[in-house]
């Protein structure tokens, strides 16, 4: 293993860098700006069974130190991602690409997650149980541990490839929606998802977005995300994505530290399409300022 290489769920990662669900659309718009082989991996737009067009707009509200975003999973369907999706993505990017996958019943779930898992280029399923914009779906699933596991063991069914749940963090306790999924069967853990937030136009006095509330994210969201990694990953016993606000070499170190296995990049992606690269090229000098010599010995450093 290199220097920078991570092992996620029995998959070698050159290195822990991974774009978010929602945040890199399916890749090949961003290797318009770079080569994206650089990264470890990329999780691809957010997909369900049938096509959705998502919330109405207004979708996005800026807020200090991150964004509001309500964009309802809009995506085209399962179907059209194998179809159209896959082999555009196949162009761009050589390595295993990790398929996020939402829902609305079991069933849909477990359908979603059987065609994506036939595909050769989908390495790891990530279940979105966490979608706080989503009326119906997502977080409803993701708030109790009992319909966690249910949807992880219907997933795991009829998945071949591992299975990773992201979860919300708008649950009093996250330790116990981890442990569910595990009890489920999961391979890993991702988290966190967005907060829930909400701002108004106070010209208007109503919400700025038509959904009235979204997902919260950006480096704000940063000590929330590294503290309930920390948690996950000392209460459970398969690898943990952490998330959540990440913009730099030294957030990416600080939350391996806590026990993330790999590292996803969301909202930094919206302000600066070479954020991924960015950090990648410069995790190297971070790692001799620090005395580090392999990402690999630190993660869980943190006791």
């Amino acid at each position: 293993m290199g220097r920078l290489s991570v092992n996620l769920c029995g998959i070698e990662l050159d290195n822990p860098v991974i774009p978010a669900s929602g945040t890199f659309g399916y890749g090949y718009e961003f290797a318009e700006w770079y080569d994206i082989n650089v990264l470890g991996t990329f999780s691809f737009k957010g997909t369900t069974l049938e096509p959705r067009f998502g919330n109405p707009t207004p979708r996005i509200a800026e807020c200090t130190a991150g964004m509001i975003n309500a964009v309802g999973l809009q995506n085209p369907g399962v179907k059209a991602v194998i179809e159209h999706e896959l082999p555009e993505m196949a162009k761009v990017f050589r390595k295993p690409v990790m398929a996020n996958v939402s829902g609305f019943s079991l069933d849909e779930y477990r359908e979603t997650c059987r065609l994506l898992d036939a595909q050769p280029q989908v390495g790891w399923l990530e279940v979105n149980v966490s979608c706080p914009n989503v009326h119906g779906g997502g977080m409803a699933f993701g708030t109790d541990p009992d319909a966690v596991r249910r949807v992880t063991e219907a997933v795991k069914s009829v998945a071949t490839k591992p299975v990773l749940l992201k979860l919300s963090p708008n649950v009093t306790d996250i330790v116990s929606i981890a442990k569910a999924a595990v009890d489920g069967g999961a391979d890993g853990i991702s988290l966190i998802n967005t907060l829930l937030g909400m701002r108004i136009d106070l010209k208007t006095r109503r919400p700025v977005i038509a959904n009235k509330m979204g997902g919260f994210s950006g480096s704000a969201v940063f000590p929330v995300a590294l503290r309930m990694v920390y948690q996950v990953a000392h209460a459970v016993s398969v690898p943990v994505v952490g998330m959540g606000g990440v913009s730099s070499p030294e957030n990416v170190i600080e939350m391996m530290l806590a026990g993330a296995t790999a590292v996803q990049i969301g909202a930094a992606n919206l302000v600066d399409p070479m954020a991924c690269k960015r950090i990648i090229d410069g995790l190297p000098e971070t790692m001799d300022r620090y005395g580090i010599a392999t990402l690999n010995e630190i993660i869980g450093g943190v006791c």
